[in-house]
C-alpha cells in the first residue's frame, strides 16, 4: 500500500445528523470507498501490537508507535465485495441486521439502519435473538399490542398504576427489540461493528448459516467472518464511514429491487395477461466463510 503523507486525522466530529437531514450522495457501487476516504476517517489505525490476532496478519501493513496499521488497499477491495453482497441481498428481497452495541456505535448504527430500511440491535444482544427467534416474535407481538393500546386510547380505561406498569414494559421492549420490529423471519445477513464484543451474535449467525459482514480490527479473527472489512472498529469517524457506506449498499439494493419489480409489471402488462407481478421469491443466501 502506498502510504498517504497527509497528517493524521483530527478528533471525531459531533454525532451525525438524523437520516432525514442527510444530503450526501450515495456511494458509487463501482468504487464505494477510496483509500483517501478511509485514511481521512482513521480506518487504518488498529489496536496496540500486543493486542493483535495473528490471523489478521495478511491485512496488516505495518506498525507505528506500537499500533498496527491496517492495509487500506485491502480494505478498499474487501469492502467492495461486502458492498456488492449487501446490495444483492436487499435487491433479492432480503434484509440485513446491523449489530453495534458499543456506546460509540449505537446512534450511528440505529440511524444508518433506519435510513436503509434495515433492522438493528444497539443494546445488549439478547441470547436467542436468532437461534430462538420464535421467542423474540412473542416479544414483538407484545410490543405491538402495547403500542396499539397506547394509540387507540385503551390506556385511558386503566388505573394510573397499571398505565405506568405498561409504559415501563413497553419502554423495556422497545429498548431491547425495537430495532427488529416488523422482522417476520431471520435476516439474510448481519453486519457487525465489533466482532469480539458481539461474540454471541456471531455464534448464533454461524450456527444458522447467516452470512456475516463485519469490521475486522487487528484483534479480530477474520476466519469467523464471511465478508471481513479490515478497519478501525473503535473510532467514531471510522464506524460512521463504514456503516454509512454499507447502508448505501442497502439503499442501492432497494432501488434495484424496485426497478426489477417495475420491469416485471411492465412485462406482465405487455403480455396482455393483466396479471399483477408478484414480489421477489424468498432467497436463501449461502455464506462464503473462508476456509
Amino acid at each position: 500500500m502506498t502510504e498517504p503523507t497527509t497528517p493524521e486525522p483530527s478528533p471525531a466530529p459531533a454525532a451525525a445528523p438524523p437520516p432525514e437531514q442527510r444530503t450526501v450522495a450515495l456511494c458509487d457501487p463501482e468504487q464505494p470507498l477510496t483509500v483517501r476516504d478511509l485514511f481521512d476517517a482513521g480506518v487504518h489505525f488498529g489496536h496496540q501490537t500486543k493486542r493483535w490476532n495473528p490471523k489478521m496478519r495478511p491485512y496488516i501493513y505495518g506498525a507505528r508507535n506500537g499500533i498496527h496499521i491496517i492495509d487500506l488497499d485491502q480494505t478498499v477491495t474487501l469492502f467492495k465485495q461486502a458492498f456488492s453482497f449487501a446490495t444483492s441481498v436487499v435487491a433479492k428481497g432480503g434484509h440485513i441486521m446491523f449489530v453495534g452495541t458499543k456506546r460509540q456505535a449505537q446512534d450511528i448504527v440505529r440511524d444508518e439502519a433506519m435510513r436503509a430500511g434495515q433492522y438493528y440491535v444497539i443494546n445488549r444482544w439478547l441470547g436467542g435473538t436468532l437461534t430462538n427467534f420464535r421467542t423474540i416474535k412473542v416479544g414483538l407481538e407484545r410490543l405491538r399490542t402495547l403500542e396499539r393500546m397506547a394509540e387507540d386510547g385503551t390506556h385511558q380505561q386503566l388505573r394510573k398504576k397499571e398505565i405506568s406498569q405498561l409504559d415501563r414494559e413497553r419502554a423495556r421492549l422497545e429498548k431491547h427489540i425495537g430495532g427488529v420490529k416488523g422482522m417476520g423471519s431471520l435476516p439474510q445477513a448481519i453486519f457487525v461493528i465489533d466482532p469480539p464484543q458481539e461474540q454471541i451474535a456471531m455464534a448464533e449467525a454461524r450456527k444458522l448459516g447467516v452470512p456475516i459482514i463485519a469490521i475486522s480490527d487487528s484483534n479480530c479473527d477474520p476466519g469467523m467472518i464471511d465478508y471481513p472489512i479490515p478497519g478501525n472498529d473503535d473510532a467514531i469517524r471510522s464506524i460512521r464511514l463504514l456503516t454509512s457506506a454499507l447502508a448505501d449498499a442497502c439503499v442501492h439494493g432497494t432501488s434495484r429491487r424496485k426497478d426489477m419489480q417495475a420491469g416485471r409489471e411492465r412485462e406482465a402488462k405487455a403480455s396482455g395477461g393483466g396479471r399483477e407481478a408478484s414480489g421477489p421469491a424468498p432467497v436463501v443466501y449461502q455464506n462464503r466463510r473462508p476456509s
